[in-house]
């Protein structure tokens, strides 16, 4: 029993060892394919964007990461047709809308990875909250709030005791925003590939 108690022990000390804080800055490409519902279609401009994270490693194989993140997030809606009587010869158009906007993201994930030599490779998933602004208030457009689910994984590559770079893929799946008064909710959702690269400092 006293031969289990202390290896018990050990564990728990070598876990609270490994136990580590970081806190990185990235930059990221959003990308996000086009949706349709309702008879709108959907494009979202593929743009870029950074993120701050606090991640914090509790034993050798479980952390949790606290990020914010912002990207431009431009929406362009299609869809619906009007008759526009002379001198368009009573031609159906197609009606569009392009509203610029803002996105930002907080999330809080769970991490699983492990330490080889000056490597961390690692998964993640968790949630969080989603806000896209419409970057030009108008009587035309509206905010967006929904909830986001967050996938993905990545690499950490120590250079110094303290810092290293981080290279991870972060999936984002919610729902379609709708920004523009104008057409209706597309009641579709969204998968956005985040791919990005940054600095950690090892705390």
């Amino acid at each position: 029993m006293r031969s289990w108690a202390l290896l018990v022990v050990v564990a728990l000390c070598a876990g609270v060892a490994r136990a580590q804080t970081d806190l990185a800055a990235s930059v990221y490409g959003a990308f996000t394919g086009s949706v349709t519902g309702n008879g709108v279609t959907q494009s979202p401009a593929n743009q870029g964007g950074a993120m701050v994270e606090l991640h914090h490693q509790s034993n050798p194989l479980v952390g949790y990461a606290l990020t914010y993140s912002w990207n431009r997030a431009d929406q362009r809606y299609t869809g619906g047709q009007v008759t526009c009587g002379l001198p368009c010869g009573n031609e159906p158009t197609t009606m569009t809308a392009h509203v610029p906007a803002n996105a930002h993201e907080v999330t809080a994930a769970w991490e699983v990875g492990v330490h080889v030599l000056n490597l961390r490779p690692f998964l993640l998933a968790g949630g969080g909250v989603l806000f896209h602004q419409a970057a030009q208030s108008s009587s035309g457009t509206q905010n967006h709030t929904a909830g986001v689910l967050v996938y993905g994984g990545g690499v950490d590559v120590g250079l110094l005791p303290h810092v290293g770079i981080r290279a991870q893929y972060r999936g984002n799946v919610y729902s379609a925003p709708q920004l523009s008064t104008a057409f209706s909710s597309t009641k579709a959702f969204f998968n956005t590939a985040e791919p990005m690269v940054g600095v950690y400092l090892r705390f």
